[in-house]
């Protein structure tokens, strides 16, 4: 399988150490070489719709569009506010294929957890909005990294990796 090229970012207040800790999840389970943006992102103030009290994605997203270099297949930010999508109270991260963008949050993934719980999730997150930058779908599996997450028990009861439906379909998709 090619190895592609993932900018990480943080969009806020999330330090370079998190960053760091999602280099080798992504590594082993999406053989995406990652880099970390030499610049942050500051707090999306600018996503923040006051009728909800939550940040939308796609506004987040697109400041994270223009960061692409050469040679880097996507970039992913990773923030702590609360994310929305129009149709969701909530989501944990989005990810749009077509602009190969992602941003992944920490805000309802802290529900009940922190230090390595908290880095776990995060980190089944972040493979999980990887994998659809690179074509996958959700997986009915809830052990699989591709189900789709409804709660932060969700994320609990996910694997890092995929399932072996799943990581044919990466195959295939990179042949």
């Amino acid at each position: 399988m090619p190895q592609k090229t993932l900018l990480l970012v943080s969009v806020g207040s999330p330090s370079a150490s998190l960053l760091r800790d999602l280099q080798d999840p992504l590594a082993a389970h999406m053989s995406a070489q990652t880099v970390l943006a030499k610049t942050a992102l500051p707090s999306p103030a600018y996503a923040f719709n006051k009728d909800r009290g939550q940040y939308h994605c796609n506004a987040i997203m697109r400041r994270l569009t223009p960061m692409l270099e050469p040679g880097q297949s996507a970039v992913m930010g990773i923030t702590d506010v609360d994310l929305f999508v129009p149709d969701s109270p909530f989501v944990f991260g989005e990810a749009d294929r077509e602009s190969k963008t992602a941003v992944v949050s920490l805000f309802r993934l802290r529900q009940g957890a922190d230090g390595d719980h908290l880095r776990r999730r995060i980190q089944t997150e972040v493979v999980h909005q990887a994998g659809h930058l690179l074509g996958l779908s959700y997986c009915e599996d809830p052990r699989c990294v591709m189900f789709f997450a409804q709660t932060p028990q969700d994320c609990d009861r996910k694997q890092l990796s995929l399932c072996n439906t799943c990581r044919n379909e990466l195959v295939k998709l990179n042949r």
